[in-house]
Parts: structure tokens; C-alpha cells; sequence
């Protein structure tokens, strides 16, 4: 449990806070100051602990209170508060319960209403469930009671403040260099891909990856529930985010809603966040418009898993046969890449897979790259051999008379040569 007498003296000080009216920072801070030096427990505090202590009063009341530590530790990849007084975190992959808890379960809910006030969004007993995000662009998902049980819950998942780059997943041990190699290659050529995998298996942060290796002449709509994706390598981006409806139950602005505002927008590429339900016909049927080297990620447990569950999105959109829904997801993607966690917590790139057709009504994909067997060099697709092909033919195009280089092939080679692959 946490300390008493710090609970006790938070309390003391935010009842002479009340009492005081409008204090700015320095004022607080002086407050702070002397009424911890005044407790007789803070004499066998060292000076940083009485510093970290003032530190953590004073974002308890200008801050996030209890989760600034915790958002300042970049171990912490996720925070999630079950209740005002258990509160676990994830760290170097492992789950562990901390001692810390808020004073009372008004104050967390004080909290969530400022996180959630933050972004225009709104969350109480008649819309008890809402995903936000903070400044530093954490994700945040709230349910609150009756649908909790136990009070207020809150989990934040946590991103690097500087994103990851593929070589940073390769020295991790997420992936090989060898599939690194040929993801960069397909991203360039401008295949569709799409990324499925479990809860917590890194697919936001691998998509992030992904985005690195396209041009930066190119035009990229991203479309998300709560924005995550940071794409600093490009320039031309236009970020979408959905909305959640106001209390009168009007202004909602869901997913399908955006990939069809976004064909409108000339984008190059979409990249769509994730895709839970109808908005996954959208999807498809944005892909199947011309917009070649567009990306997306779904929950599964495999590859062959996330083509079934398409379908059952799909045909909560529309009455089509599954014959004409099959052929949507065949024409629309090309790669599928599987991340799961093994049972140490790490997350890995487990399955590359092409989708190449149907066959006996099903739809077809081939295994290009397995955790276990590595690269399939010579498997029953031509797609590594049609990769390389394309990529062959813009060196010998540049090492001819052309002297300049524009259009597709231009901005495919300069990627190429441009690679933060070590």
C-alpha cells in the first residue's frame, strides 16, 4: 500500500489549495515545499526522495497526478489502472502490480475527465466506454461504471518517443534481416499490405515501421480511431481521426465514414489504423481503387484466421455472396504479415504471407516467410522474383543515358538507395 502519511498530507495540501483560490506554479511549489519539510516522516526522506516526493505532489495537482511517473518511464510500455487502488503496469514485457493508488475514486475519475476534455471527447454513465490519447501520443481506452464493476478503469498503452526504425526491430530480434530486406522491397513496390496479430503484439508500432520505407514525393492519408501512427519521414500526410457522438447522439464520424472522405483527398496511399467491423468493406473497396501500397491491421491469431474474420466483416457491411467477398480481399490485398508474442512477451513477426487467389472457393495464401524456416526463396510465388525484377530494371534504367529520374520508377529507386537497413 501507499504510504498514508503522503496520502494524508496530499489531502491537507489540496484542501489549503481550495482555500486559496488560483495558485500559479511557483506558488504551488512553495506550498508543496513547506508543508512536506514540515512532517516529522520527511526528516528520514534523502533529498531525493523529499525532490521526487515534491515532484510527485505537485503533478498531483498541475499534472496526471500518480501516472506522470509512469509515463515518464520509458521501461513502462503500459499502464492499466483497474480500480483507484490496483494499478498494474507492463515493464520489459512483464506484468506487476504497484503499491502506488489514488487517494479516492472521485480523483481518478477527476482524472479521466481531464484526459478525456483534453481531445473534445466525452465519457459518463450514458457513454461509459471511449478511446483518447494524450499529448505525447499514448493511447488511453476508459470504461467507466455501471459497465465497470470495480470503479473506473483506465489502460494506457504507451508509444517511444522517438519511433522505432526497422533496424531497431531487427536488433530486438522482431524480425530477421532477411524479411526486413523484403518488406522494404514490397512497401516500395507498392503492394497492399496488411497486418494482423493479438492484443499487444506491436501492430501499430510495426505499420509505423512500415511507413519509413515509402517515398517522400507520395501523398499518404492515414485514418485511425485515436491517432497513434507518427509519421515523420513524410511530408505530404493528412491525418483522420473518428469522432465520437455528442450528448444529443449526433456529430459521430466513424471509420468507413473517413476512407470514403479520403478518396477524395488524391491520396498516393491510405493506411487505415485498424479494422474491427463494417468499415473493412470500405477498406477493400478503397484498395481495389487504384491506391496501390496502402496498408492496414486487424486482430487475429493467424493469417489464415484474419482472411475469415475479414469476411465476417465484410458481410456485417453487406448482403454479398462470399464468393464476390473473397474476391474483394484477393484483388484488394497482397501481403499479409502475422505478429504474435511468444511466451517470453516478445513480440515477433511470426508468418509473411501472399495472398495469391482462390482456390476451391477459399482464398489462397502462400507462406513467403515462417519465424522457424526463414525466407522462401523458392516457394510457389514469383512475388520475391517480380520484386527484384522491378527493382533490377530501375538500376539499369538509371545507369543508362538518363541523366534524371521522375515518376514511380524514380521515387521506387531513391527509396531503395535510401534504406535504413544496416
Amino acid at each position: 500500500m501507499q504510504d498514508e502519511q503522503y496520502l494524508q498530507l496530499k489531502a491537507e495540501i489540496r484542501q489549503l489549495i481550495n482555500q486559496e483560490g488560483k495558485l500559479d506554479d511557483r506558488q504551488l511549489r512553495v506550498i508543496i515545499e513547506q508543508r512536506l519539510l514540515a512532517q516529522e516522516w520527511s526528516t528520514l526522506l534523502s533529498t531525493a526522495e523529499k525532490l521526487s516526493r515534491m515532484e510527485q505532489l505537485f503533478h498531483a495537482f498541475r499534472g496526471l497526478d500518480l501516472l506522470h511517473p509512469l509515463l515518464e518511464d520509458q521501461s513502462i510500455s503500459e499502464i492499466m489502472i483497474n480500480s483507484y487502488d490496483k494499478i498494474f503496469v507492463e515493464q520489459y514485457g512483464v506484468i506487476k502490480q504497484l503499491s502506488l493508488r489514488f487517494e479516492s475514486k472521485e480523483r481518478l475519475e477527476d482524472l479521466i475527465q481531464t484526459i478525456v476534455s483534453s481531445i473534445n471527447r466525452e465519457v459518463n454513465e450514458s457513454s461509459p466506454i471511449v478511446d483518447a490519447r494524450l499529448k505525447d501520443g499514448s493511447r488511453v481506452h476508459v470504461v467507466l461504471p455501471p459497465v465497470a464493476l470495480k470503479g473506473p478503469s483506465l489502460t494506457i498503452r504507451k508509444f517511444p518517443e522517438t519511433p522505432l526504425a526497422m533496424q531497431d526491430l531487427i536488433d530486438f530480434g522482431s524480425i530477421t534481416k532477411e524479411a526486413a530486406l523484403f518488406l522494404q522491397q514490397v512497401v516500395v513496390a507498392k503492394y497492399n499490405l496488411f497486418i494482423s496479430g493479438g492484443t499487444g503484439t506491436g501492430k501499430t508500432t510495426f505499420l509505423n515501421v512500415l511507413s519509413q520505407f515509402i517515398p517522400s514525393t507520395e501523398r499518404v492519408v492515414t485514418i485511425e480511431d485515436s491517432a497513434e501512427l507518427k509519421i515523420s519521414s513524410l511530408c505530404n500526410v493528412v491525418a483522420l481521426e473518428t469522432r465520437n457522438a455528442n450528448t444529443e447522439g449526433r456529430g459521430a464520424v466513424f471509420i468507413k465514414e473517413l476512407i470514403r472522405a479520403s478518396l477524395r483527398m488524391r491520396p498516393d496511399r491510405i493506411i487505415v489504423g485498424e479494422v474491427r467491423g463494417e468499415e473493412a468493406l470500405d477498406m477493400l473497396q478503397a484498395l481495389n481503387t487504384g491506391h496501390e501500397g496502402s496498408m492496414s491491421t486487424g486482430h487475429a491469431n493467424s493469417a489464415s484466421d484474419m482472411m475469415s474474420r475479414l469476411e465476417t466483416m465484410v458481410l456485417g457491411a453487406a448482403e454479398l455472396p462470399v464468393s464476390a467477398i473473397r474476391n474483394q480481399i484477393v484483388s484488394a490485398l497482397d501481403i499479409i504479415i502475422h505478429l504474435a508474442r511468444n511466451r517470453f512477451g516478445k513480440r515477433q513477426v511470426v508468418e509473411i504471407s501472399e495472398i495469391t487467389g482462390l482456390a476451391d472457393g477459399e482464398v489462397q495464401i502462400v507462406p513467403l516467410f515462417s519465424l522457424n524456416q526463414g525466407l522462401n526463396k523458392e516457394g510457389k510465388t514469383d512475388m520475391l522474383t517480380r520484386t527484384a525484377y522491378q527493382l533490377q530494371n530501375m538500376e539499369k534504367w538509371l545507369a543508362s543515358e538518363h541523366t534524371a529520374y521522375s515518376g514511380q520508377e524514380g521515387r521506387l529507386y531513391e527509396q531503395k538507395t535510401k534504406s535504413n537497413i544496416g
